[in-house]
């Protein structure tokens, strides 16, 4: 699918904050808003957008503790390997997995309450397996995202 700069803009509107009403995007583009509307569905069946979400402040709601696990895993089948990432990614305080290179095979970033929970949440689902030969905890202090990603330019 060729994107023009209309669909580049539509986009990098959509991943800022993508409630903005058919209305309001078609109005900052300069489209009449059926046009609008069918590129933005265009945007959607081409596969381009994949869904859309909401950040949830963990911290408000219990979550003093992000951290990150480095996970060294002792066989490297990619059947074994998406497994793990499938139960891995279907607990709850999890809030993303990645298969990486270097001295350790696995990054999870997950959130707690407080130090027992953390604590426990690695004993529970982490440090029994198997699979898993290293493992090591890094407490994030501080974090910052940058959403979305990048477009060129108009």
């Amino acid at each position: 699918m060729e994107l023009d700069r209309t669909d580049f803009e539509l986009l990098r509107l959509l991943q800022n904050d993508a409630r903005l009403s058919n209305k309001q995007l078609a109005a900052a583009v300069g489209l009449a808003q059926s046009t609008c509307h069918e590129r933005v569905r265009r945007l959607w069946s081409s596969g381009a957008i994949t869904g859309s979400r909401i950040n949830i402040d963990a911290g408000r709601l219990g979550f003093g503790i992000a951290a990150l696990f480095m996970i060294g895993i002792s066989r490297h089948e990619q059947p074994t390997i998406d497994a793990l990432l499938d139960e891995l990614l279907a607990v709850d305080e999890v809030q993303s997995a990645y298969l990486i290179t270097g001295h350790y095979d696995l990054v999870v970033n997950v959130i707690a309450r407080d130090m027992d929970h953390l604590r426990d949440l690695a004993y529970e689902h982490f440090t029994g397996r198997e699979l898993i030969a290293r493992f090591e905890t890094s407490i994030v202090y501080e974090g910052r995202e940058r959403p979305g990603i990048p477009l060129p330019a108009n």
